[in-house]
Order: structure tokens, then sequence, then C-alpha cells
């Protein structure tokens, strides 16, 4: 909305700030920072008297000698505030003519509220099963689905979602439809890793500002017409937008944390987490960078990746290879604090982001 005023630029001259994708990504990120810092006290405080609480949320998926009496009484279903306002700083800073902007924040939307859905039947119906799990995960096919059909019809993007890109090689290594399948479960695939991560105060709100930050990096320098040469990286004139929606996921993410920090007042839930690692893959799949969310969000990787290692051997063998899963319940049995796992998985994530950027040069 506020890009519009670049038309006028030539009777007021600082308009012109409006035109440029730097400017609009910093607007984008304060916007959403300050909605969700100040409206976040006043939010929690709604969904305690609404009595949107943790317990039912936690039982059964956290060990009950694990579950804190206090963060068993903590509001839920805080992913609202910040989808909310990636939404509105998103309406306020892209340019909504662009097929980008909108498929992300379409796509964000849905996610979001296939977690609240979720959230919903736990928190409030008291269904600790919540959505069934084959009903959600199909649910989420669905909308990456639609997110992929929505790109196909951005015209600076339809050709390069056909090919299959990998890191330190310049050109692709082949193409197909299938290229496109393979999209829709980079989505899903993240959407779920971001959920799994989501059993810390801040843990995952932290790490999604380091991976949603790189993107934002390889977004900005992707529409950059002599950074993509000098990198030997797709140009892609309107991926510009992608930059300023990473940049609000960022800002919220950050206000998110002035509550989520240890003790938290409020916990985002599947409404938030799902939402979050969608937008996070559908980052990935338009900056043509997928394979490289293993390093990018290497911290949601390995969360998910404890759990499948966990599942399969329990199945195959009957015993377990952590102590618990995802692998943060697994340090918390080791006697980590919870600021010792939220920071230390905090410095991990820092270090994939910077890995991941270090592979621009590599090519």
């Amino acid at each position: 909305m506020l890009y519009l005023l670049s038309e006028f630029s030539t009777s007021v001259g600082f308009l012109r700030l409006f035109d440029y994708v730097t400017f609009r990504a910093g607007g984008a990120a304060f916007t959403a920072f300050l909605v969700v810092v100040l409206f976040g006290g006043k939010f929690a405080r709604y969904l305690s008297n609404l009595n949107v609480r943790a317990a039912e949320r936690l039982e059964g998926l956290v060990p009950v000698e694990f579950i804190d009496k206090e963060k068993s009484r903590t509001p839920c279903m805080g992913g609202i505030l910040i989808v909310g306002a990636i939404i509105l700083s998103g309406l306020l800073w892209n340019d909504l003519s662009s097929g980008i902007s909108t498929t992300l924040l379409w796509g964000t939307l849905l996610f979001c509220a296939i977690g609240f859905i979720d959230d919903y039947r736990k928190v409030v119906k008291k269904d600790r099963n919540g959505l069934a799990s084959r009903w959600k995960f199909l649910l989420q096919i669905i909308v990456a689905g639609l997110v992929i059909a929505a790109l196909l019809r951005v015209p600076y993007l339809k050709a390069s979602l056909y090919q299959f890109m990998v890191p330190f090689v310049k050109t692709p290594i082949c193409s197909g439809w299938w290229v496109l399948a393979f999209e829709v479960i980079v989505i899903v695939g993240a959407s779920n890793a971001v959920n799994l991560t989501d059993g810390k105060d801040g843990l995952a709100s932290g790490c999604c500002i380091f991976s949603t930050l790189t993107y934002a990096t390889f977004a900005y320098l992707m529409g950059h017409k002599i950074f993509a040469s000098y990198l030997n990286i797709p140009f892609v004139p309107e991926i510009s937008e992608a930059v300023v929606f990473s940049a609000a996921v960022g800002g919220a993410c950050i206000g998110f944390l002035w509550h989520n920090c240890h003790p938290a007042s409020m916990f985002m839930g599947d409404t938030g987490s799902l939402a979050l690692g969608g937008a996070i893959g559908m980052l990935a799949v338009i900056t043509r960078q997928e394979i490289l969310l293993v390093v990018v969000g290497g911290v949601f990787v390995i969360e998910a990746v404890s759990v499948i290692i966990q599942v399969a051997s329990v199945r195959l063998t009957g015993k377990r290879v952590f102590l618990c899963t995802p692998i943060h319940h697994h340090f918390e049995r080791l006697n980590w604090t919870e600021t010792q796992i939220v920071v230390r998985f905090w410095i991990i994530a820092g270090i994939c982001a910077l890995l991941a950027l270090t592979t621009l040069k590599l090519r």
C-alpha cells in the first residue's frame, strides 16, 4: 500500500524512498516488531482470560515430569499475533500487485489457519489429539500445492520452478515436473520442522529470525542484476518483494521474543509454528535454495531428523537412540537448563546461517 506513494515522487522528492526495497524492508520489519511488542501484553492477557492455555497442548507432547506448572498456565495461540503482524506489515510495505507478495501472504495465512484449527481443538475443545495428523498433513500438502500453482503464474519464476538447483553449481542440474512435487515436500517439511522445534521459550522464534534474514539476503541479491550476475545466481526482478516479506517475518519474531523469552508470557502454538515454517519453506522455493534449507534451517532439520531416527529405531529395534525427542527434550533430560538449550541452539542457528551465506561465492 505504502509502495504506491513512490508514484508521487516527482512532486514530493522524499517519497522515492518507498521505491527502495531496503527502505521498505526496514519499514516492514519495524512495523511487525512494533505491532507484536505493543499489543503482545494485552493479547496474552486476552488469551489468558479466554482460558486458552498450554496445558492441553503440552499433555501427551512433553514428558509429564517436564511439564512446568507455570508453563501449563501460559496462554497459547500467540501465533495469531505473529501472523497478524506479518500480514499487516506486508499489506503496508509490499507491492501487492506482485504475485510473489500475494502468494507469500496468503500462503502464510493458510498455514496459520491449519495450526489454528489444531490449537483450537486442543485448547478450546479440550481434545488432546487436536486435528488428526493425516488431515493436518493433507491440508498442508493442499496449501503447498496452491502456493506452487500461484508461483507458476509469476512470469519471472515460472521457468525456474521446474529447474532443480543445488548449492555450489551455477546452472540447474536437471528439470522436470517432479521438481514441483519436491518443492511441495520442502514447504510441508519446513512447516512441520519448525512445529517440532517449538518446545522451549524463544527457541523456534529465535531460530526463525536467522533463517528468514538469511533468505532475505538471498532474495535481495537475486533481485539486484549486478550482484546476481557477479555471484552467478538467477536474476528475478520481482523477488525483492520476498525481501520485504522476510523482513516482516523477522521483525515479528523479534517482537515475539519480547514476550516469549524465558519465562514466556505466551506461546505461539501450532498457529504460529506451522505458519512460520511454511513461510520459510516458501522463501526457500522462491529463492531456488531448497537444498540449502538443510543448512539455513539447520536446527529445524536436526529437530525433525531426531524424531525420524527415534521412531525408526523404536519400530525396528525396540530401542531408543535419544532419551526423548524432539532433541531439545533429550538435552533437557541431560539436565541442561532451558536457557542453555535455547541459547546454544540459537548459536547453532547463527552458525548455520553464516555457512549458508558463504555458499554464494562457492559456485
